[in-house]
């Protein structure tokens, strides 16, 4: 068991949680699994809408401009085609969806990858609460600093104790992004310099990908049997 400290916004140590070596230890940071779990995502954000014209799209008549035979030249059916200037385009792109599917206990086993990686750099941070009376963005910022998260950071949180406070102070602060710890993605954490975590978020997490192990052997030992 990893015992990480648990801090107030103002930096100073209030507690502690226990994380399973089995979730967040160094040995669980698989390279492969986060590029591949990276590449799926940034495919998945592409729009696909690049397009070129086919001949029957491309502007210009499609009657043909001298006879077949007998003028010396080649012959040519129509202006539209691909290769006179301003002519179709030859299997050209079309758009289309990027995306593919990309099976779960891959995502969760990538998740724990970029937590353990996020822990082993000590760039992984745990609060007890992000609550500040006021929802200004300048408290926040200075909460932050505090922290020493002075570049980029990802906030993540509990959709139980998610706060409008929260909400509206973070979200006009510059290389801050807010998510909930069941919307987090591995690309999140490998994008951000530091992650900061409310205990409740990563106690829930912990908990999810502790079941997906548990899962995982069980079905490992059935199949043995």
């Amino acid at each position: 068991m990893a015992n990480v400290d648990v801090v107030n916004l103002n930096g100073e140590k209030v507690g502690s949680v226990e994380l399973a070596d089995q979730l967040f230890g160094a040995d669980q940071v698989n390279e492969a699994l986060l590029w591949e779990a990276v590449k799926h995502y940034r495919a998945s954000l592409r729009q696909g809408t690049h397009k070129t014209k086919s001949r029957s799209e491309v502007a210009g008549s499609g009657k043909k401009l001298w006879k077949q035979k007998g003028t010396g030249r080649a012959r040519i059916g129509s202006v539209r085609s691909a290769i006179w200037r301003h002519g179709h385009t030859v299997h050209g792109p079309k758009p289309r969806s990027y995306d593919y599917p990309f099976p779960q206990k891959k995502l969760l086993g990538a998740l724990r990858a970029a937590l353990a990686s996020k822990l082993a750099d000590g760039k992984l941070m745990i609060v007890d609460s992000f609550e500040i009376k006021e929802a200004k963005s300048k408290l926040y910022r200075a909460a932050l600093d505090k922290l020493e998260a002075k570049r980029t950071v990802l906030l993540v949180e509990n959709g139980k104790t998610l706060t409008e406070s929260l909400i509206l102070g973070a979200r006009n602060l510059r290389g801050v992004e807010l998510v909930l710890n069941n919307e987090v993605h591995p690309y999140d954490l490998l994008r951000y310099e530091r992650a900061i975590f409310s205990k409740a978020a990563i106690e829930q997490l912990a908990e999810v990908l502790g079941k997906s192990v548990s899962k995982r052997k069980l079905a490992a030992q059935t199949e043995a049997a």
